[in-house]
């Protein structure tokens, strides 16, 4: 049974300041879980209810499994309808973001992305494309807020996802920067050479105007009907099939 003192510890893990604190995030359901257990992340401890174990991989002895009843997950849990297993995984400590990780590359670079839905879908769909990295600005919505590890599912476990300053990564940028703009030039006819930092903009506002004069290729998703603007997440997912269709990206080289 769980005492009060740790739900409040596990609770308050659904804020960003006590993620920090305690180095720690959740993650929930059992597809999830297995993907974290199958990582380098550390997953610290599992709780779960008798009939998610069956559905569990064997978790190492070093892992702490601890069985609860269903009242007592929906205590800890995010979500409305828990899903049987909840985990608490730490937060990794990256190697630092230099100009040799970022060359003979594209990496996905999002300023001041605020919905976390859209953040775990960028996630789950670059490692669709066989990315490994996403740079985030500071201003960005946290990755280890639940609901974008949710959306991730399970893609978090393979990605390593960087927060920066990132008008100073794009002016520093010794490779092309290409920027998602209403105004480019479109993306099918775009020569992305072999490395890049491709950035994507804020939902409402776009690309930041610290950051857009950085942007040496400024690239376009033409419009053919009349939809005002195009989910992020959406655009995410072009970029990366766009890449990915002109062979632009290697998995190996990550």
């Amino acid at each position: 049974m769980l005492s009060k003192p740790q739900i409040r510890t596990i609770t308050s893990l659904q804020q960003k300041k006590f993620r920090r604190e305690h180095g720690l995030f959740i993650v929930e359901g059992v597809k999830s879980v297995t993907e974290f257990l199958h990582s380098d992340y550390s997953v610290q401890r599992i709780y779960h209810t008798a009939q998610a174990a069956a559905k569990l991989p064997k978790i190492p002895q070093n892992i702490k499994s601890v069985e609860i009843d269903d009242l007592e997950l929906k205590r800890i849990s995010s979500l409305r309808t828990p899903q049987g297993v909840l985990a608490l995984v730490g937060i990794p400590d990256y190697p630092p973001l230099t100009g040799d990780v970022l060359q003979n590359g594209f990496h996905v670079v999002l300023d001041d992305i605020q919905d976390p839905g859209n953040l775990g879908t960028i996630i789950r769909t670059a490692d669709w494309f066989g990315l490994k990295r996403v740079i985030c600005s500071i201003g960005s919505v946290d990755v280890y807020n639940a609901k974008a590890v949710q959306a991730s599912m399970g893609s978090l476990a393979r990605m390593q996802v960087y927060y920066t300053d990132i008008t100073q990564l794009v002016a520093d940028s010794a490779i092309p920067v290409f920027g998602a703009v209403l105004d480019g030039s479109p993306i099918y006819d775009t020569d992305f050479g072999q490395e890049g930092l491709v950035v994507l903009g804020n939902e409402g506002n776009g690309i930041s105007t610290a950051v857009l004069p950085h942007v040496t290729h400024r690239v376009t998703i033409p419009r053919i009907g009349n939809a005002e603007s195009l989910n992020v997440a959406i655009s995410a997912a072009l970029f990366c099939s766009e890449l990915a269709r002109k062979g632009k990206i290697d998995p190996g080289v990550y």
